[in-house]
């Protein structure tokens, strides 16, 4: 730390103000937020690997060259161990998506468009930031080949699969690996690009340009090295926390496959999609490896509670492609059934109701993604979840269930774009209405306090056996932001736990019917 405040302190003619220690991420470098007196900050990092900072400093400089976004490296040591770079601010891409996650992949227009430009600026890295590099400096090896793949396949089998119990036959097992790594590294010209390897939320800052827009800058690329494109768009669109949905999935590979036509010749738009499935398939299970590694080896809570998501994208990966590696996809399949993975059974208990109920749930809610799975009843079906939008001038809606009403939320204080006249005709269903609520901000402060109290209020409600919940948004006239709202917590309650959802738009006289999710 000594060592860096001299660095710092020769660089700018003076000692630091203050130096903050800034929390770690996945490695071991350090990283500390230096302040002069004036308040100008600039970041310092130690490492811990000579050979690994040795090649973040040298891709630096050329993507310096290249003029592309990443942080302005200032000042090194002599032997590369410490250096100062440009402080990119502290908001990461990770960051501001956040609401998205939480929601359970709901993500806002301001959200995706985030993703949009985040995913449209990474062939620029790609191609133009590969031509004229020296490969050789990259670490730990300077290209993605057969031998990178099937060590992370193995890492996979013996920090994962084997770890799960599952009885496999290690030859046939082996063989389905080597192919996949033959095919994966087979590639067609697109394997000469700057394969990023760690290209994720978190590596990629957002800071404001002239116009005060958010543009992405990219972090931590010292892992790179040649390779194809492919990788880092599985990477970035499959992350399993991130909890993409398979129609926000294809608009951002769309985006990105425009983009990248820009940069580099491509081929055509279904050779690509299939080629992107075999890395999607290798990045999963690459994943599992270091999850079950951290997790089940190292202990690590976060890690175990990572893998369910994980798992449900291998699941539905192996569902919806047709692999050629029959023996693989079947112990893949046997993975993807096993108990530990699936929502746990507990004891029937006995209602004073008379519904049939498992721990007095209904829904079988699992705690590891918040879904609930629809159980058989006998009399009165399950959880009814009435949501409605409306007018204060036309009263609050009446409740039929006899249950005198729930939670009535007064959206009034919000910007109304109903006083502008684009707006007059439209409802909180149209686009630009949206993009009106949505650019100002108010709303999705507003809503994000709604959805805490309704996810605690849905969640208790199913643990208690209840049948209706009610809840109902009121505007001036019942167009446009009551609309809105209704519309995305009906949505959100929906796709979070998969109950059965009545939205009335009463002014609007629009009636919605999201069935219930069924197993």
């Amino acid at each position: 730390m000594q060592e860096l405040k001299r660095l710092y302190t020769e660089w700018h003619g003076s000692e630091p103000a203050l130096m903050e220690k800034l929390p770690g991420a996945g490695s071991n470098r350090e990283y500390y937020r230096l302040t002069d007196e004036t308040g100008k900050c600039v970041i310092g990092c130690i490492g811990t690997s000579k050979e690994e900072n040795h090649a973040f400093l040298s891709i630096a400089r050329h993507f310096a060259k290249r003029k592309l976004p990443i942080p302005q490296i200032y000042a090194q040591s002599d032997d590369e161990m410490r250096y100062l770079q440009q402080d990119l601010g502290a908001r990461s891409l990770f960051d501001a998506v956040k609401g998205g996650r939480d929601a359970g992949g709901r993500y806002t227009l301001k959200e995706k468009e985030l993703l949009r430009k985040t995913i449209c600026e990474l062939p620029n890295v790609q191609v133009r930031g590969a031509r004229g590099l020296d490969f050789s400096v990259c670490y730990p090896q300077p290209e993605f080949d057969q031998e990178n793949v099937l060590f992370d396949l193995n890492y996979f089998k013996y920090c994962f699969l084997k770890a799960t119990g599952i009885d496999f036959h290690e030859m046939k097992l082996e063989a389905s690996f080597k192919l996949l790594a033959k095919d994966l590294t087979n590639g067609n010209g697109n394997d000469n690009c700057f394969l990023y390897r760690d290209f994720q939320a978190r590596n990629v800052m957002l800071v404001k340009n002239a116009k005060g827009e958010e543009e992405p800058y990219f972090i931590d690329f010292q892992g790179g090295r040649k390779g194809p494109y492919y990788y880092d768009v599985a990477s970035f669109l499959w992350q399993a926390s991130a909890r993409y949905s398979k129609s926000l999935r294809q608009e951002l590979v769309k985006d990105y496959y425009k983009s990248l036509s820009h940069y580099t010749e491509v081929p055509p738009f279904k050779e690509f999609s299939d080629r992107l499935q075999l890395f999607v398939l290798f990045r999963t299970l690459q994943v599992l490896g270091a999850y079950g590694f951290r997790g089940y080896f190292e202990r690590k809570a976060h890690f175990i509670q990572s893998i369910p998501p994980a798992i449900q994208n291998l699941r539905e990966l192996i569902k919806e492609n047709d692999f050629p590696y029959p023996y693989l996809i079947n112990v893949l399949k046997q993975l993807t059934e096993l108990p530990q993975y699936a929502p746990q059974p507990v004891e029937p208990v006995k209602r004073k109701d008379g519904y049939k109920t498992t721990d007095n749930n209904p829904y079988n809610v699992n705690p590891s993604d918040g879904k609930a799975t629809y159980s058989k009843y006998d009399g009165k079906g399950p959880l009814v979840v009435k949501v409605y939008s409306f007018s204060f001038h036309k009263g609050i809606p009446a409740d039929d269930s006899g249950n005198g009403g729930g939670y009535v939320f007064d959206c009034r204080s919000t910007h109304n774009p109903g006083r502008y006249e684009p707006y007059k005709q439209l409802t909180g269903l149209d686009e630009p209405v949206i993009r009106f609520l949505e650019d100002d901000g108010e709303i999705l402060t507003f809503l994000e306090s709604v959805y805490k109290l309704a996810d605690a209020h849905v969640m208790r409600y199913l643990q208690r056996g209840f049948t209706s919940l009610m809840f109902c948004f009121g505007c001036t006239g019942g167009q446009h932001r009551s609309v809105y709202s209704a519309q995305h917590l009906a949505e959100h309650i929906h796709n979070k736990f998969g109950v059965e959802v009545l939205l009335e738009h009463r002014e609007q006289k629009i009636k919605q019917h999201f069935q219930p999710t069924r197993q």
